[in-house]
């Protein structure tokens, strides 16, 4: 009788000690537990440890901190029909865990897929200059379209970053001769808009000595050739008169 009681007391202590571990479950503070009882969903629990019902429930655990996640190079044409490689960087977390789990499949290759697309379809409808000179306006598109697409899944979208822009070598010339082409633009612009203010300058000068500009530009001329060591000035005869009357003679 005894001995059957011992073997009761050690079949109750082994189903325990095989049971029980199944039973308690423990969750970090930035993890949650998605419960299913018998295949239907019943709850969230977490963080910190809680009870289940062995065999009876199954639980599966979703990480809330921030995903990175790399979208790789896609090969896109512009809407200015320029081939260009281009990737991306991807920020986002789990607001729901149950959607995240019952929604969709796997999150992660959903999100994937989802950046993927929309990254070739913000990128196709921009042109290359676009791209290049409103970064902030492109990520801005991008993170509202995959935000609105992966919300339903319970996913919160944080930020999205184009990394990386590879451009044709034939392009990358065509740019530098473009920038080569715009500095010397801006140079000859600002030498106009100086040798306009200098005009003007030396007409004011003009009025009031009375004098023709003309003779003043003339004599910085000899003044700045003058600096120059063995430097012949042939000076005109029609000037000796403007000369003179600058004097007073």
């Amino acid at each position: 009788m005894l001995i059957d009681i011992l073997f009761s007391w050690f079949g109750v202590i082994f189903i325990a000690l095989i049971i029980l571990p199944q039973a308690i479950k423990i969750t970090n503070e930035y993890e949650r537990g998605v419960i299913f009882r018998l295949g239907r969903f019943i709850g969230i629990k977490g963080p910190g440890l809680f009870l289940i019902i062995p065999i009876v429930d199954r639980m599966l655990k979703v990480d809330l901190r921030i995903i990175t996640l790399d979208v790789p190079p896609q090969e896109v044409i512009t809407e200015d029909n320029i081939s260009i490689k281009v990737d991306a960087v991807l920020y986002f977390k789990i607001s729901d865990p149950g959607k995240a789990i019952i929604e969709v499949e796997n999150y992660m290759i959903a999100t994937s897929q989802i950046s993927q697309t929309s990254l070739r379809g913000v990128v196709g409808g921009s042109t290359l200059d676009e791209l290049l000179s409103k970064r902030e306006i492109i990520n801005e598109k991008l993170h509202e379209i995959i935000d609105r697409a992966t919300d339903p899944w319970g996913i919160k979208v944080t930020a999205v970053e184009v990394k990386h822009i590879e451009i044709p070598e034939n392009m990358q010339r065509a740019i530098a001769k473009q920038a080569e082409a715009e500095r010397m633009k801006r140079a000859k612009i600002i030498l106009a808009e100086g040798e306009y203010q200098a005009a003007q300058k030396l007409k004011e000068a003009g009025d009031i000595l009375n004098v023709e500009p003309v003779v003043l530009r003339y004599l910085e001329t000899l003044g700045d050739a003058a600096k120059e060591p063995n430097t012949t000035i042939l000076f005109p005869v029609e000037m000796l008169g403007a000369l003179r009357k600058l004097k007073g003679e």
